[in-house]
């Protein structure tokens, strides 16, 4: 007889969702899946709507992406009208896309998995929160948290009109430019950002790095999962956010495929499989091979540690340095330890907060020039963005009017979703003793679900197990 352990709600994720373990008479796992509520199918809303309209509704899927939304939608609209945007208007794109990507950092380290580092396994899940987290790390360094997401959050209004759900973005350009009064206030900004990423990395050797327990769980070997990785590199293969092409490498770190972004049919396979509603990634010319792992598997991850797997280096210089440190402490590169996904993460949030700085004191900054109005509509667009969570693409088709014909939108976790759903499967198989299920084991499965920081409402097919 099958007996079925539940996990309701995973906590401190982008949405709540529900894990489902079943064990077979012996005591041994015979599937893993997880769940989420609702089925908002957000690419069925789209249709039929001026496809102007895209950079303002998208960001209305998720309270977490919606500036990345926001932005892909951009350049899917830069595409499908063949115009080339100012400068100036990438710049503001950039700066506005950093700044949440430093604010989202913050959110998911501090407020969802730094109880899970920094208190441990073992503590009683209604103690692993930000109350714990006030008595361990103190109430400056909380409460600084949460100035930088909300002087983050004020760039994000200042220049999509909206803090949670931005709406400017135009093909082209933006809708409004930066004055030089308001840079004053924008580089200030910048600086503390900087400031407070280096310490936010402090905190992390401090509380995790230098402790043995901690630490143990960060490059404990039953989290390691041998995938690919895909993530957006410069012409230079250093990590990007904004622009570039797709690398792709295998679980040894050789370079699997690079193309362009708006090829990515050509790259990415969706396995459909009748128990969700997710569609399942895998690499198109290695084929579906199923929920496995290593080199003759298809399997591919996406978000901070697949970012730093597959570029060279970082496109700034403290973040350089922390991550050659990261690589040196696992192991080399590339590093398949899942827990590390949070370590990548305040590397992220660093390179982000220079190039905030960089931006903030680009003299094209302030430039009026802000759109070009060279429109002329193709019919078809594809943008794409790295999230905070991984890469995002937005793939749009018109009528001859303009009006969206067809919308879809593959997120970050739609990337991972398999490679979750393995690494929630191996948790439990490492944790599973004699088929006794322990508290301490059900928090592990959650820390490693938590470790992809999955964004169920961006989800839009939405899921229903695996």
């Amino acid at each position: 007889m099958t007996r079925r352990i539940t996990i309701n709600p995973a906590t401190r994720l982008g949405r709540q969702a529900k894990i489902e373990i079943l064990l077979d008479n012996q005591g041994e796992v015979e599937d893993i899946f997880w769940q989420t509520g609702g089925f908002p199918c957000f690419e069925r809303v789209c249709l039929g709507r001026p496809v102007e309209e895209m950079p303002r509704i998208t960001p209305n899927i998720c309270g977490f992406c919606a500036t990345s939304h926001n932005i892909a939608s951009s350049k899917a609209l830069d595409d499908i009208y063949s115009v080339e945007p100012t400068a100036t208007a990438k710049l503001i794109r950039q700066l506005q896309h950093n700044a949440s990507l430093v604010e989202d950092y913050f959110l998911h380290f501090f407020l969802l998995s730094a109880p899970d580092l920094v208190l441990g396994p073992e503590v009683n899940p209604a103690k692993r929160n930000i109350l714990g987290e006030l008595r361990r790390f103190g109430p400056e360094v909380v409460a600084k948290v949460f100035e930088v997401r909300q002087r983050c959050r004020q760039i994000t209004a200042h220049i999509g009109s909206k803090s949670s759900h931005p709406e400017g973005g135009l093909p082209g350009g933006v809708s409004r430019g930066i004055t030089e009064e308001e840079r004053k206030w924008i580089r200030d900004t910048a600086d503390f950002t900087v400031e407070s990423a280096q310490q936010a990395m402090e905190i992390f050797k401090k509380f995790v790095l230098e402790n043995p327990t901690y630490l143990k769980l960060v490059q404990n070997k039953d989290s390691q999962l041998r995938t690919f990785y895909m993530g957006l590199v410069d012409d230079r293969n250093r990590v990007s956010f904004y622009e570039g092409k797709l690398r792709v490498v295998d679980p040894n770190g050789k370079e699997y495929a690079l193309f362009n972004y708006r090829e990515y049919m050509n790259h990415i396979g969706e396995h459909v499989d009748p128990q969700t509603h997710v569609r399942l990634n895998y690499l198109k010319q290695a084929g579906w091979k199923g929920l496995v792992e290593d080199e003759g598997a298809s399997l591919y991850r996406v978000g901070p540690l697949a970012r730093l797997n597959v570029a060279d280096e970082m496109a700034t210089p403290l973040a350089e340095r922390e991550c050659e440190m990261m690589f040196d402490t696992l192991g080399g590169k590339p590093s398949h330890h899942t827990m590390a996904y949070h370590w990548a993460g305040l590397i992220e949030a660093l390179q982000a907060a220079e190039q905030m700085r960089r931006l903030a004191n680009d003299p094209l900054l302030t430039s009026k020039d802000v759109r070009n109005t060279n429109l002329k509509l193709k019919n078809i667009g594809i943008g794409c963005v790295e999230a905070v969570r991984g890469t995002l693409i937005h793939h749009y088709e018109t009528d001859n009017q303009g009006l969206v014909t067809k919308a879809k939108l593959i997120t970050a976790t739609q990337n991972n979703a398999a490679a979750i759903s393995l690494s929630a499967r191996k948790a439990v198989i490492a944790g599973i003793k004699n088929g006794d299920i322990s508290e301490e084991m059900l928090n592990q499965v959650e820390m490693v679900f938590r470790a992809y920081n999955p964004c169920l409402g961006c989800n839009n097919h939405d899921l229903f197990g695996l």
